[in-house]
């Protein structure tokens, strides 16, 4: 399964993290330099989790970013499987 939120569809992120040396310049230093970047990647924070759905009577299983599961205590969980449905995904 791939690294993505069902619900908000978050999925990894491509950035750079930096290799700095150097004395700030607050301290008597000729400044900060950067001297190195290596491509890197910011992955959601992505949870497994089993819903009780009280309108089927069963659990449900989703992979979600926990800000969904954030979504789904304010919305109620049928409003955001109806919606899920509407997409096309199969749950």
């Amino acid at each position: 399964m791939s690294k993505k939120c069902q619900v908000t569809g978050k999925k990894p992120r491509r950035g750079k993290s930096y290799s700095i040396r150097g004395i700030a310049k607050k301290k008597k230093g000729i400044g900060l330099n950067v001297t190195g970047t290596v491509k890197r990647r910011f992955l959601p924070n992505l949870v497994k989790k089993r819903f009780w759905f009280s309108e089927e009577n069963r659990f449900i299983t989703l992979k979600l970013s926990t800000s969904a599961m954030r979504t789904i205590d304010k919305r109620g969980l049928s409003a955001v499987v109806r919606e899920l449905r509407a997409q096309g995904q199969h749950i």
